[in-house]
């Protein structure tokens, strides 16, 4: 019975920390599509804006996530934004690829292809540093 009861605790923590971290998300992704979209305005080459966006929305990800979500990391504060921004660097090559196939191949929206691009990256970011940063 104190098996059971120390798995529900821990599905609880997982899931409280799950449904933190989707508020985290969504601060990020509402600063990453607000300045994506005005880089799109004025015209800023989609590529560019992507990766503007998604570096600025890393930092904005990283800073609400320790505070709210990974409130403890056994790595010092610089290796820790390094690694943010290692993981970072795989999620944007994936933002670029899928903003590329959605622009260029499938010719949808720049803005369209923003919030799709954004949705498929939000679950690689979340399992890379879950399970590689704040282990």
């Amino acid at each position: 019975m104190a098996h059971l009861r120390d798995y529900i605790n821990h599905m609880n923590k997982e899931m409280q920390d799950f449904l933190k971290y989707l508020v985290v998300g969504a601060i990020a992704t509402i600063s990453e599509w607000v300045i994506f979209y005005f880089l799109d305005k004025l015209h800023v080459y989609y590529a560019l804006a992507t990766i503007i966006a998604y570096m600025i929305s890393t930092f904005v990800n990283w800073l609400a996530g320790r505070i709210l979500v990974f409130k403890e990391s056994k790595q010092a504060l610089w290796k820790e934004i390094i690694s943010i921004y290692m993981v970072a660097i795989g999620g944007l090559i994936l933002n670029l690829i899928i903003m590329w196939f959605a622009i260029e191949v499938l010719a949808f929206a720049n803005m369209f292809s923003k919030v799709l691009a954004t949705v498929i990256v939000f679950s690689y970011n979340y399992i890379i540093r879950k399970l590689f940063i704040y282990k």
